[in-house]
């Protein structure tokens, strides 16, 4: 991953520089979830706010949503939707199994650029580790909150 300026990595308009790196983004089970939970056009919304980037999920973020799927309802369908979304993304592993460990680890070693995920709790965890977070904001857009 080349490296960015974290404070301006995830700006559409540093993303459209012909000098500038797109930037890499990491998935939440939360965000891939979205699209049933929100009704949030999760890829058209990561297009309107970054124009080029690269997305990535965590190994573990796939296994919590195989989990989530197995069950059933409303909850189990997301999931299945988000999975399917998930294959739009590149897989990496971690050292981490749990999920928003997974993530935070992405961040803290300069894997990513930032997190997508409308969980509070990791938010806050990728944010104290000085990373932006893409989550929603209203009823069904996506907005940065910067460090």
């Amino acid at each position: 991953m080349t490296e960015t300026a974290r404070g301006s990595a995830l700006t559409a308009e540093e993303s459209a520089g012909a000098d500038a790196a797109a930037p890499v983004v990491a998935l939440d089970a939360s965000a891939l979830m979205a699209p049933v939970e929100a009704n949030v056009r999760l890829f058209e919304e990561l297009d309107r706010l970054l124009g080029a980037y690269e997305s990535v999920v965590p190994a573990a973020v796939l296994a919590e949503l195989d989990g989530l799927r197995a069950g059933n309802g409303a909850e189990a369908t997301a999931a299945s939707v988000g999975a399917d979304l998930a294959a739009r993304a590149e897989t990496v592993e971690t050292a981490e199994s749990y999920a928003d460990d997974a993530l935070v680890e992405l961040v803290t070693e300069d894997r990513v650029d930032g997190v997508v995920t409308n969980d509070r709790p990791l938010a806050n965890r990728v944010l104290e580790a000085d990373a932006p977070v893409i989550g929603l904001r209203g009823r069904n857009t996506l907005a940065i909150t910067e460090p």
